[in-house]
């Protein structure tokens, strides 16, 4: 266990490293300023998904709670669209409407941290 753990942080720093660095690259080479802080996004992103992998791996030990995981996991999607709207409010819904630019921003890494902790939960998911 210690292992897989070991190997979603890895893997989660890894992503985050590769996909910031380009994501700020092409923002940089367009001269595209944000109006807020792209590290921060995707700092939250990579934290949450890696606690709800982390969590899952401990509880898939737990048989009287194994057989509920696929419904927990719906409901840490459903907290984790919340606390990102609760922390980046002012972001999302600025006085003036954000830039394509900026949607894309605010979207890339939800998409990319929710399919990478999406892989991780249906392999724990299948072990059984």
């Amino acid at each position: 266990m210690i292992k897989t753990i070991f190997l979603y942080f890895v893997v989660f720093l890894s992503v985050f490293f590769i996909s910031f660095y380009i994501n700020e690259k092409i923002l940089e080479n367009q001269g595209i300023i944000l109006p807020f802080s792209l590290l921060k996004v995707y700092l939250f992103h990579a934290g949450f998904s890696l606690l709800i992998c982390v969590n899952f791996k401990v509880f898939s030990f737990v048989d009287n709670i194994f057989p509920q995981l696929g419904f927990i996991y719906l409901a840490t999607i459903f907290l984790k669209i919340i606390l990102f709207t609760v922390f980046f409010y002012k972001s999302i819904f600025p006085e003036e409407s954000l830039s394509q630019t900026a949607r894309l921003s605010l979207l890339i890494p939800t998409i990319i941290f929710l399919l990478t902790e999406a892989f991780f939960i249906a392999k724990i998911l299948n072990k059984r």
